[in-house]
């Protein structure tokens, strides 16, 4: 990561990836406002190979549609800032890179909104898992970095919870 990352993210970043190497699961992410943060923490970790297939870096409606496979009536519909499009994201993360976790993130980080009027900190971050998917919405203050800050921390403790939740034989855990 670069020399002003933020050691916490990579910390998380680890974590996700000890969790997904102990059970033979693979990682990709499709990334908007992060525009590649959470795969820079991830790929800090040493060893992040062994999980981690890479990313998608979708800024434009259109990468969306071409590279994720998001419908674009969906987008027209919801808006790229969406619960439903943050899914999309993260499922056709999954099939698009033949991964059993598919980790997305979209949203507004400013100085400025976006053309619907949505408001500056508007986050989404999705995770899809075989099992399940789970959209989280966020609102966030502060400047541009710290919101893609944020955004990625949040979108790797999803996982990491979510991961935890699905993994063959959650249930017997609980």
């Amino acid at each position: 990561m670069s020399e002003n990352a933020d050691e916490g993210l990579v910390a998380v970043a680890g974590a996700l990836l000890n969790l997904l190497a102990q059970h033979g699961w693979r990682l990709g992410t499709a990334e908007s406002l992060t525009g590649g943060m959470v795969g820079e923490a991830i790929t800090a970790v040493p060893g992040a190979s062994v999980s981690y297939m890479g990313g998608v870096i979708s800024y434009t409606d259109r990468e969306k549609t071409a590279l994720l496979g998001v419908p674009a009536e969906l987008l027209e519909k919801c808006g790229a800032i969406s619960v439903e499009v943050a899914e999309a994201m993260a499922q056709g993360c999954r099939e698009r890179l033949n991964v059993q976790v598919g980790l997305a993130t979209t949203g507004v980080a400013g100085p400025t909104s976006d053309g619907r009027g949505t408001p500056v900190g508007t986050v989404f971050v999705a995770c899809a898992t075989p099992r399940a998917c789970t959209v989280e919405r966020l609102l966030l203050d502060g400047d541009r970095l710290h919101i893609r800050v944020e955004s990625t921390r949040a979108a790797l403790r999803l996982a990491i919870r979510l991961v935890t939740a699905t993994l063959p034989g959650a249930e017997e855990m609980t």
